[in-house]
């Protein structure tokens, strides 16, 4: 069946509009600290280091970019204005001293300007301010635990709830932070390599066996936010997502009793008990 060049061009403009529509669809329903269909950039940031993270993404994007036409300028001044037909007698030039000092000396100055803000959010990143809370994090094959040393030393386990939204990444128990405090995360594994990591909040460490590693952050707005184990840890590896829920002082002074009691009857706790009694 032939279709005419208007019928052609009405089917083109249906699939651009329904193209449009699925990717405004897309961001309509997507919410901070998860991502979203059609996704190209980073997740929003909510926590200081992760605008630092944002802000050299973008520097260096900008600077790759610029570095890439002005090398494609080069190129094609080379094609257009020095080849055989343009040039039937090359020049026997073999030395320029300002080029070459040139060539030598922009691109260590480049580095440097790269190595500067790098080395600033490498030292934020790894230098952690006193914590206000602190939080243990095992990696288990193929769950997390939590345990708050600072508010009772109770323990919990955070396994993916199937029937939880957004897909692959809601959990039963989800690990609760207050905001604008500083969290101090340690992270061991249980059996294997794993790697807490939470996008939003710019963090990502390997839970390793046998070795106690440490990282922080700062959230900086309340709601949901979910990240995943990102070493390749098992068969289930794509199946233990984290939920960190960031709440307000008071809430999270409530939830913290509430999670007293409700996890009271964890094994780690009652172990936990029986060490401090023998004591």
């Amino acid at each position: 069946m032939k279709m005419s060049k208007g019928q052609i061009g009405r089917r083109l403009l249906g699939l651009a509009v329904a193209g449009v529509a699925l990717a405004a669809g897309g961001a309509a329903f997507a919410e901070l600290g998860q991502p979203r269909p059609w996704e190209y950039t980073l997740q929003e940031s909510a926590t200081p280091v992760m605008d630092n993270i944002v802000w050299f993404h973008n520097f260096l994007l900008w600077l790759i970019t610029i570095i890439t036409l002005f090398v494609l300028a080069l190129l094609i001044i080379v094609v257009v204005k020095f080849n055989a037909k343009a040039n039937p007698v090359p020049s026997k030039t073999t030395h320029n001293t300002l080029i070459e000092v040139a060539w030598t000396l922009i691109p260590v100055l480049i580095l440097v300007g790269i190595a500067v803000p790098s080395f600033r959010l490498l030292f934020q990143q790894l230098d952690i301010p006193k914590a206000d809370l602190t939080v243990k994090v095992t990696g288990k094959q193929w769950y997390w635990s939590y345990a708050y040393p600072d508010n009772g030393k109770f323990e919990f386990d955070s396994l993916l709830a199937q029937d939880k939204k957004p897909r692959l990444l809601g959990v039963d128990n989800e690990m609760v932070v207050p905001v604008n405090k500083v969290i101090r995360i340690q992270t061991t594994g249980a059996d294997v390599i794993h790697a807490f990591a939470v996008p939003a909040f710019g963090i990502k460490i390997d839970s390793i066996p046998g070795r106690l590693n440490e990282t922080w952050f700062k959230a900086t707005k309340v709601g949901m936010f979910y990240g995943q184990c990102s070493e390749l840890c098992g068969k289930d590896h794509a199946f233990m997502p984290i939920a960190v829920r960031v709440v307000s002082d008071q809430e999270f002074a409530a939830w913290v009793e509430t999670a007293k009691k409700k996890f009271a009857t964890n094994p780690a706790n009652s172990f936990a008990s029986v060490g401090a009694a023998a004591q």
